[in-house]
């Protein structure tokens, strides 16, 4: 095996505060002003979007609201979203020892990505594809907040059956661990449109509906349909936790982004 590097913070500066000390300020905040609903129950995985932190932070800290309730344990977080900028055939794993973010380096679980590359043809390391992306980095500064403790694998969704990865990580999650889908929704519509377009994907999402999901717009569509899978197997039920778009929080509604936080509980 190649030897392992550290990723390197891609959009620090761009997407999210390069000054740690902001960073951690800003995180905190979004989290603090997430309202949770009650009885939500244990928390085993969530959807979060990934655009810059002044469009979707808001949104977004309702998912780690979610995952700092849970008790400080050593965590695997799977960590699926779409690779946006190379193209991937399968689920590029990378070739990493951390993630590295302006708050430090959150571990990479090395034996489970070797593990996963050695049973499936599917999983590839492609660290290529994981060095411009920021699906993934955009959420390692808010798990580095709301967990503490956690190793990564970090899971970029090509081409690929999204049943076929559920299959093979539905026996590979320990009761501790958790998935966090990364994922905006419809982009560059209208505001009014893109509201209509995310709620119908909302509410297939909810009710378990794959084919609906399938054809709504979220740019992690596969990733989504992965954590369904995996959730209507072990019986993990989704909740709403906040959607919004770009248009709440730029103010601009000619043509925006969809947000939304969803956690999966048991």
């Amino acid at each position: 095996m190649s030897e392992r590097s550290v990723r390197q913070a891609t959009v620090a500066g761009q997407f999210y505060p390069a000054d740690p000390d902001q960073l951690q300020r800003d995180i905190e905040e979004y989290i603090r002003r997430a309202s949770l609903p009650e009885g939500l129950g244990r928390v085993r995985a969530v959807i979060a979007p990934h655009a810059g932190y002044v469009f979707s932070g808001v949104t977004a800290g309702h998912a780690f609201a979610a995952l700092m309730q849970l008790p400080e344990k050593k965590r695997t977080v799977f960590l699926l979203g779409p690779a946006h900028r190379v193209p991937v055939k399968g689920v590029a794993l990378g070739n990493y020892s951390a993630y590295r973010t302006p708050l430090g380096d959150a571990p990479v679980a090395v034996d489970h990505v070797i593990e996963m590359l050695e049973a499936e043809p599917f999983y590839t390391r492609a660290p290529g594809a994981h060095e411009p992306e920021h699906c993934l980095e955009v959420e390692v500064p808010f798990l580095q907040v709301s967990l503490g403790s956690f190793e990564l694998v970090p899971m970029l969704f090509g081409q690929v059956s999204p049943s076929k990865v559920a299959v093979d990580l539905v026996e590979r999650i320990d009761d501790d661990d958790l998935i966090v889908v990364s994922s905006d929704l419809s982009h560059f519509h209208s505001y009014d449109a893109a509201e209509q377009r995310d709620r119908s994907f909302l509410n297939a999402l909810l009710d378990g509906d794959e084919r609906g999901v399938r054809q709504g717009e979220a740019c992690g569509r596969a990733p989504v349909m992965t954590l369904m899978d995996i959730a209507e197997r072990k019986g993990w039920q989704p909740q709403l936790l906040d959607y919004r778009n770009s248009g709440d929080t730029s103010g601009n509604k000619s043509q925006v982004v969809g947000y939304a936080s969803v956690a999966y509980a048991s």
